[in-house]
């Protein structure tokens, strides 16, 4: 049952029929895919203040204690991440911060920025002149807040986590399902390419992962704008007691992803936290964004794969490995595209990306050279055995 829809005026009616057909869908009953892909990434946690207090979550810190990147922070790890050869820079944070963050509004207003928001429009432009494509996951926001940050970004995210009213969300800043619907609702409007996904292990049923990923294909349905859907497991962490979910409940969830989600729809699996391997047979068709640089900020117990280790990922399976763009090819202008992926959308003339980032796209320099070659499909490390 997807809760609070009314206030925030999300119309979402899940058929019975197709939760019980995804329900009823196990492993052996989805292809595997035809190759991996990954994006080569560097992650940026602009702020850990966040208006929420998620009881898994290890990655906010409360007022007093929150950290706030520099201007001068920001630009030296983006020119480390260009030289390591990324393409994606990955701004997460917490949730707009609000009043008890007395600290993080003072220092960004001493720099000239009225929110956290003008600020990461800035951390955006930064990493463009660096040389990388932004992704933001900037938690909550309005169509009108999508449309002003669209314009230096690649593409953008929020994990809409479950669909059920759960206990982990629960308290005076509970982060509730109808908001996060809202949000995701709200990029498709603005025309974002989009990442979402579920957390699986923080007290939800299966029924409700099922609603879950049913409720992502029908705003997908709406404006063909979620490139990948992350199914994460939860891990312990220091404020967790949630147990990590076993191989047979990922398996049977990212089949249960794969059986909802449109074909065009990636879905992905976090190769630091996941089973991987287990998995492949399962659906999965991506590994999100790996980064030879930085930490997972959010789950820094878990380090990392090296591109080599996800090589030999994908190679156990017989599968050929992709390193792609924080944006899906089928959202890139036509020229970028190959004749067998079709564009999104309905509307031919839509453009789902900025002018800013179209000139990073097609640039002359070496780093749109870059973007290009990857763009257009380079396989890593030559075909598996």
């Amino acid at each position: 049952m997807i809760t609070d829809q009314e206030q925030y005026d999300i119309d979402i009616t899940i058929d019975e029929a197709d939760v019980e057909r995804v329900l009823s869908t196990a492993p052996q009953d989805v292809d595997t895919p035809s190759e991996l892909t990954f994006a080569r990434n560097v992650f940026l946690p602009l702020t850990t203040a966040c208006r929420y207090t998620c009881t898994y979550c290890s990655f906010y810190d409360v007022p007093g204690d929150a950290t706030l990147m520099s201007p001068e922070e920001i630009r030296e790890t983006l020119r480390s991440a260009a030289q390591a050869g990324c393409t994606e820079a990955l701004f997460t944070f917490g949730d707009k911060p609000d009043s008890r963050y007395r600290a993080i509004h003072a220092q960004l207003d001493e720099w000239g920025y009225d929110s956290i928001l003008a600020y990461l429009y800035r951390a955006c432009e930064i990493a463009l002149e660096e040389g990388l494509l932004p992704h933001s996951n900037p938690g909550d926001l309005t169509e009108q807040e999508f449309r002003r940050l669209r314009e230096v970004n690649a593409s953008m995210g929020v994990m809409l986590e479950t669909t059920a009213d759960i206990e982990a969300h629960s308290g005076g800043r509970r982060k509730s399902p109808g908001q996060r619907l809202n949000t995701i609702r709200a990029a498709g409007r603005a025309g974002v390419p989009f990442t979402t996904g579920i957390l699986v292990g923080i007290g939800e049923t299966e029924r409700d992962r099922a609603e879950s990923l049913l409720a992502i294909a029908e705003l997908h349905e709406r404006y063909d704008h979620v490139q990948e859907v992350i199914v994460q497991n939860v891990v312990p962490n220091e404020r967790s007691d949630f147990e990590q979910p076993s191989v047979e409940t990922m398996r049977r969830t990212v089949a249960m992803a794969r059986a909802a989600l449109p074909e065009a729809v990636s879905v992905q699996v976090p190769p630091n936290l996941s089973p991987t391997r287990e998995l492949l047979d399962c659906g999965v068709d991506d590994l999100g964004g790996v980064s030879p640089v930085t930490d997972d900020h959010i789950n820094p117990a878990y380090k990392w794969p090296a591109l080599e280790e996800l090589q030999e990922i994908a190679e156990s399976a017989g599968l050929p490995l992709y390193e792609r763009l924080p944006i899906y090819r089928r959202y890139l202008p036509d020229e970028l595209r190959s004749s067998d992926v079709p564009a999104a959308g309905n509307d031919r003339n839509r453009r789902w990306i900025s002018d800013r980032v179209s000139e990073a796209l097609f640039a002359s320099d070496e780093t749109g050279r870059q973007y290009r070659r990857i763009a257009t499909r380079t396989q890593l490390f030559g075909a598996p055995n």
